[in-house]
C-alpha cells in the first residue's frame, strides 16, 4: 500500500500491519495509507486483521503536529476519529492484533476492532492524555465509554491508568492475549472463523447495536473540530 502500511490478502482476510519502523505514529501519511487500506479491503470484501510492527501498535498521534496547536492539529484530530468511526461501522469484522504498546489514539484505534488480540509481554496501553497535559477530546470519550467496562472508565479517561495487557482485558481494551509468536496466526484464525458468519446481517446488527454510539461520535468530532478551530 505505502512506505508505511501494507496491505496482505489471505482467502477471505486482508492483513492491514502500520509499521514505520518507530513507534507507528500516526501521521496524515499513516491515516492516508490506512484509508487507502481499509478501502481495498471493502472492495474485497474482506476481514479486516490492524496489526502494529513488533514491541509497538501505535503511539498515538504524531506529537509534533499536535503540541505545535496549529492549523494542521484539527485535520490530524479529525482524520483520527473518522477511522475509528470508520471501523466502528466496517461492513465486516475488524480483529485488532496488538503488537505491542498502545498510546492515546492508539490506544483508541485499538478499542474501535470488534476482537482485540494483545501480545503478553512488558507492554503499556493507556488514554494517557491528562497525563501529558491534554484534556480528552469528546471523540475519546465516547469510544472509551462504549467499550471500557464501567469500573475502568474514569481510571482510563480520567486518572490515565496505564493497563498491562493482562489487566486491558478486565478494563475493556483487550479480548485476550497470547504470546507475540502466537499474535498474527492467531488474528487470522479469528478472522476467518469470523467471516464465517452471515456477513449481511454481520453488518447489518452492527450498525444497529452501535447507531446511538456512532451519532454520538460523529456530534463528538464534529464538536472538537469546531472548539480546536476557535482556538486557532
Amino acid at each position: 500500500m505505502g512506505d508505511v502500511v501494507s496491505y496482505e490478502m489471505t482467502d477471505s482476510v486482508a492483513l492491514i500491519t502500520m509499521d514505520d519502523g518507530k513507534a507507528n505514529a500516526l501521521t496524515f501519511d499513516m491515516f492516508a495509507q490506512l484509508g487507502d487500506a481499509f478501502d481495498r479491503a471493502e472492495a474485497d470484501k474482506a476481514g479486516v486483521i490492524l496489526a502494529g510492527r513488533e514491541g509497538r501498535f501505535s503511539a498515538g498521534f504524531d506529537l509534533k503536529i499536535l503540541g505545535a496547536a496549529g492549523p494542521e492539529t484539527p485535520p490530524l484530530l479529525q482524520a483520527g476519529f473518522d477511522l475509528s468511526h470508520r471501523m466502528l461501522s466496517f461492513p465486516s469484522p475488524i480483529v485488532i492484533a496488538c503488537t505491542g504498546h498502545a498510546f492515546a489514539m492508539g490506544s483508541f484505534l485499538l478499542l474501535s476492532g470488534d476482537h482485540r488480540i494483545g501480545t503478553a509481554g512488558d507492554f503499556k496501553i493507556t488514554a494517557n492524555e491528562v497525563a501529558i497535559g491534554m484534556t480528552m477530546p469528546r471523540a475519546a470519550i465516547e469510544i472509551c465509554r462504549q467499550r471500557l467496562t464501567t469500573n475502568h472508565f474514569d481510571r482510563a479517561v480520567i486518572l490515565a491508568e496505564v493497563f498491562t495487557p493482562e489487566t486491558a482485558i478486565s478494563a475493556g481494551f483487550l479480548d485476550e492475549v497470547v504470546a507475540a509468536e502466537e499474535l498474527i496466526e492467531t488474528a487470522v484464525r479469528r478472522a476467518a472463523r469470523l467471516m464465517t458468519l452471515d456477513q449481511r446481517a454481520h453488518a447489518a446488527t452492527k450498525l444497529r447495536a452501535r447507531a446511538a454510539m456512532l451519532d454520538a461520535l460523529r456530534a463528538a468530532i464534529l464538536a472538537d473540530d469546531a472548539e480546536m478551530r476557535a482556538l486557532l
